[in-house]
C-alpha cells in the first residue's frame, strides 16, 4: 500500500477520535488528555509490533470510542467501514455489565477475537501497565494498581501468540511495574 493510501485513513481515524474524545482527561494527577492514549496504542502497534495493517492501527486509534464516548458502532462503520467497526466492537466493554464482570469477560474472549482486535487488545494493555505504573490514576491505592497488573497478565496470557515484539515489550513492562509497586510497598514487620 503506498503512503497515501495508509497516512489519509489513519489521519481520518486521528481526527475522529480526537474529535470524540476532545473533552475526557485521563485519571492521573495531571489529567493529561485522553487522545494519548489511543495514539499511544496504535504508535506500539506501528514501531513495536511492526504492524502496517490499516484496519488494525485505524482500530487502535478508534479503540475507546465506542465504549467512551457517544459514538455507535454504525457511525463506525459509516466513516471506517466495517472491519474497523467489528475490531474495536471486539475490543470494547460492555458498561452495562458490572465491573468485575467485564473485566472476566475480557479475560474469556482475549483468546477469541480477531488477529486485529488482538494486536489492539495486546497494544492496549501495553499502554495501561505503564501508565498504572508510572502516572497511575490519582485515587488508585497501591493494592488496586497491584490487582490491575495481576488482571492484565491474565488477559494477554490469552493474547499469546499474537506478536512476539509487543509481548516481550509487556512482560518488561509487566515486570518493572511490579518492582515499582513492590519497592512502593511498605515493609511488613517479620
Amino acid at each position: 500500500m503506498d503512503e497515501a493510501r495508509l497516512i489519509t485513513p489513519l489521519l481520518k481515524a486521528l481526527h475522529f477520535a480526537a474529535d470524540k474524545h476532545r473533552d475526557q482527561r485521563r485519571k492521573d494527577e495531571d489529567a493529561s488528555p485522553y487522545i494519548n492514549h489511543p495514539i499511544e496504542v496504535a504508535e506500539l502497534l506501528a514501531r513495536v509490533g511492526g504492524v502496517t495493517d490499516l484496519v488494525a492501527l485505524q482500530g487502535a486509534i478508534l479503540h475507546d470510542t465506542i465504549e467512551d464516548t457517544d459514538t455507535s458502532p454504525e457511525e463506525l462503520e459509516r466513516e471506517f467501514g466495517p472491519d474497523v467497526r467489528r475490531v474495536v466492537e471486539e475490543v470494547t466493554d460492555d458498561k452495562n455489565l458490572p465491573k468485575p464482570e467485564r473485566k472476566r469477560l475480557q479475560i474469556e474472549h482475549a483468546a477469541h477475537i480477531s488477529r486485529p482486535a488482538r494486536l489492539v487488545k495486546l497494544a492496549d494493555k501495553i499502554s495501561n501497565v505503564r501508565s498504572v505504573t508510572l502516572t497511575p490514576p490519582a485515587r488508585w491505592p497501591l493494592s488496586r494498581r497491584q490487582e490491575y497488573l495481576d488482571w492484565t497478565e491474565q488477559v494477554v496470557g490469552r493474547l499469546r501468540g499474537t506478536n512476539s515484539s509487543l509481548e516481550k515489550l509487556y512482560d518488561e513492562l509487566l515486570a518493572e511495574g511490579r518492582r515499582v509497586l513492590s519497592a512502593l510497598a511498605p515493609e511488613t514487620p517479620g
